[in-house]
């Protein structure tokens, strides 16, 4: 199957607002993060990162939304149109997120621990929306 990571993005970020809206909070955060990933992958690849088959060839590429972060950031620093693509100036909302934590119980979610995931994955979908008007998606 062939990578779609915009896609993979938009999806995962709609079940993840699905989940949210009934209160499914653990699931929700998990597709948040997985959203994030997916975008922040998408924009990378615009700005440059390479792929190997269906994985970043950079093995410092292939992380999940909590250490994605500071590799897009490379990127993006690194790119003529990356100015117009940065991320909020808050730091990472996800160095609390772990893709380990799909094991956890679901109890341990609440709003205020996941709102943040939900007001970033929205950051990186409107990015990505972005990349759509500037061509470059």
């Amino acid at each position: 199957m062939r990578i779609d990571f915009h896609d993979a993005c938009l999806r995962h970020f709609d079940d993840a607002e699905r989940l949210f809206e009934v209160q499914r909070w653990a699931n929700a955060d998990h597709l948040f993060g997985i959203s994030v990933e997916c975008g922040l992958k998408c924009l990378m690849t615009v700005f440059g990162m390479k792929m190997e088959g269906d994985r970043p060839e950079e093995k410092a590429d292939r992380v999940h939304a909590n250490r994605i972060w500071e590799r897009y950031e490379a990127y993006r620093s690194g790119h003529g149109q990356g100015a117009h693509y940065a991320l909020g100036a808050d730091g990472n909302p996800f160095q609390n997120w772990d893709i380990n934590q799909r094991y956890v119980h679901q109890g341990e979610f609440d709003h205020p621990c996941i709102a943040p995931h939900r007001a970033a994955a929205q950051e990186i979908c409107g990015l990505l929306k972005r990349a759509e008007r500037d061509g470059f998606l």
